[in-house]
């Protein structure tokens, strides 16, 4: 079995904007991020992002540019992310889906995929609904303060990635 990162992108990889990052130019990676996931790759983590991504839905942007930003991403941190998952859907247009956070299906199909050990894995988010998730996968949670608010939800909370990693590696 193996063990896992699960991660929210927008707000814990790269800058949320106020609205959706739906401009390559607004796509801008966190400070830290790659330091951090060059850490819990070392440490011997899988690194899979787990992704809502309503503006698919709303007309905003393309899958197509979902997966433009994963491979910026990936370049600017070495290529080591694993895998991406995403949910495309918004129940006000689309429809309800287990795929959008705070459900979980995102993260089971990754669990079964990869025969990853849930009770050696964590889910990284910014917001109440990336916590859910994790807690209804049976994932270890940690939250991303990043100056907003806190969740009494999370197993642990952190200001950054960076902060999240280090914190990780000391504890395997």
């Amino acid at each position: 079995m193996k063990k896992c990162v699960f991660l929210d992108r927008d707000g814990v990889l790269n800058e949320e904007q106020h609205d959706y990052v739906s401009r390559k130019e607004d796509f801008v990676i966190r400070d830290g991020v790659a330091e951090g996931l060059s850490l819990l790759k070392k440490a011997g983590y899988m690194l899979i992002v787990v992704t809502n991504q309503a503006g698919i839905a709303k007309g905003l942007y393309t899958e197509n540019l979902v997966r433009d930003f994963h491979e910026i991403l990936q370049s600017a941190c070495g290529g080591i992310i694993d895998d991406l998952y995403f949910s495309k859907h918004h129940p006000s247009y689309t429809s309800n889906s287990l795929l959008r956070k705070p459900d979980s299906l995102m993260i089971e199909k990754a669990i079964a995929k990869y025969q990853i050990d849930s009770t050696q894995s964590f889910m990284i988010g910014d917001a109440e609904r990336d916590v859910k998730a994790g807690k209804k996968a049976g994932v270890k949670t940690i939250h991303i303060t990043g100056g907003k608010e806190t969740t009494d939800l999370a197993d642990w909370q952190f200001g950054s990635l960076l902060e999240a990693s280090r914190f990780i590696t000391q504890i395997v």
